[in-house]
């Protein structure tokens, strides 16, 4: 029950969000933060499971090191606690592009 109520504050901030504009033109849509809101929120809020938080420049550092065609491998394939595709079975590797920057703040 609790999860679930976070799910819901989370997806409701998240959805009256403007959209962020990036050069790179990788920003999260309304359609991408909803289902952010709907599966990574769910983990990357509080960091169950050790997901990293977002924002926690620390602990997303040495992940983004490896590259994102590793941080994407372990979105879809899964990787320590995290299953595949992170509860996102909608999700397009743009979708997954864009959620991970905007976890790690990468601009």
């Amino acid at each position: 029950m609790r999860i679930s109520i976070l799910t819901i504050i989370v997806a409701l901030l998240v959805g009256c969000a403007e959209p962020q504009v990036r050069d790179d033109d990788m920003a999260m849509t309304a359609a991408t933060s909803a289902r952010w809101a709907a599966s990574c929120a769910l983990c990357h809020v509080r960091g169950e499971g050790g997901a990293p938080v977002v924002g926690d420049a620390a602990a997303w550092q040495p992940r983004l090191a490896q590259g994102l065609d590793v941080l994407l491998a372990h979105t879809v394939e899964g990787y320590n606690s995290m299953p595949p595709l992170g509860y996102c079975m909608a999700c397009e590797r743009s979708d997954f592009e864009a959620m991970i920057r905007f976890m790690a703040e990468v601009r």
